[in-house]
């Protein structure tokens, strides 16, 4: 079954398992993918030979991936690298969702390649896959320090901003088709539009 090979098969979304750490900004990627399980009306397994929980959507163009690490942030890559191995899934095809400092709450972007930022679980991934799968960067801001990103990030979301970042990833959503028919400048277009 080969599907066309610009369609993501593949969207993990970045975060650290366990209660304390739901609500954190560090964790818009788990939200992103709990918001898609729902939206698509799937169930996540825990299925320990990916270190994290999956869930298998059906489209048109085959099957795409869902999973949420449970391997904790600075080692999610080990997680998406073996999903990706045992699928041979290409790391084109793989769409990456995280939080993101150098964007606002409520800014999306959507993008290919490039380098991590400081952000460990994009270290991470780029040191099992490469750099050229896509990102999918949802805003959380900045506390305007470095020597406070790490406390911002673990930090629980106010509600003001996790509305924001909610907003973000429900526009996300809305182009989820494209971005899975590989439509990555059209995605971008209705993402990036003010």
């Amino acid at each position: 079954m080969s599907s066309d090979s610009n369609s993501i098969q593949f969207i993990a979304g970045l975060g650290n398992p366990g209660n304390e750490y739901e609500k954190t900004r560090h964790n818009a990627g788990f939200w992103f993918i709990d918001q898609l399980i729902s939206h698509y009306n799937l169930t996540l397994k825990n299925e320990a030979k990916f270190l994290g929980d999956v869930a298998k959507l059906n489209t048109p163009s085959g099957n795409v991936w869902l999973l949420k690490p449970t391997t904790f942030m600075n080692r999610s890559g080990q997680s998406i690298a073996r999903l990706a191995q045992f699928y041979k899934i290409k790391p084109e095809q793989i769409l990456v969702v995280h939080d993101e400092l150098d964007l606002s709450p409520g800014i999306v972007k959507l993008k290919q390649g490039g380098g991590h930022g400081g952000h460990n679980g994009l270290r991470d991934s780029i040191a099992q896959l490469g750099k050229n799968f896509y990102r999918l960067r949802l805003g959380i801001g900045h506390p305007g320090n470095k020597e406070q990103v790490v406390g911002f990030v673990l930090g629980k979301t106010p509600q003001s901003e996790k509305t924001l970042i909610e907003t973000s990833i429900n526009k996300s959503i809305d182009v989820i088709e494209l971005i899975l028919q590989g439509d990555m400048q059209k995605a971008m277009n209705q993402l990036h539009a003010k």
